[in-house]
């Protein structure tokens, strides 16, 4: 017996989980205990399975954009990212470089990161302060 695609319970389905592009590790963590969920489902629809493989992708992005920072992350989308680990607001940001005007500059991309705020930047978020530095000046 051939299963079908039932275009209302993936409709169902993809109200239930509400599927978008993952931006935070939260929104990981959750997408990836529902990929757990279905994995283990030994009898999968093929509406869970269509579920399943586009989570997959989703989880698959999230983790080359914010785990491999050298092939598709740029100065600013890495700072982005630290900030949100660490829930720093722009005016966190903007304390922390010292100028009001530059963090939130920096912020909104209006301002490249220049060496010695790298350093700050770097040492703050104890990471290497070559991440931060645009290479394309």
């Amino acid at each position: 017996m051939t299963l079908t695609f039932d275009r209302e319970k993936y409709q169902k389905l993809l109200c239930q989980y509400q599927p978008k592009v993952i931006k935070t590790e939260a929104e990981n963590h959750l997408a990836l205990e529902v990929v757990e969920q279905l994995m283990n489902n030994p009898q999968r629809t093929p509406e869970e399975n269509e579920l399943y493989d586009l989570l997959i992708l989703l989880i698959e992005k999230f983790e080359q954009d914010h785990y491999q920072p050298g092939l598709t992350a740029t100065p600013r989308s890495i700072l982005k990212f630290l900030m949100d680990q660490r829930e720093i607001s722009k005016e966190d940001l903007a304390k922390l470089i010292g100028a009001e005007e530059i963090g939130k500059k920096l912020f909104d991309g209006d301002f490249i990161i220049n060496s010695e705020i790298a350093y700050k930047l770097g040492d703050f978020f104890n990471v290497d302060p070559s991440l931060l530095i645009n290479s394309d000046v």
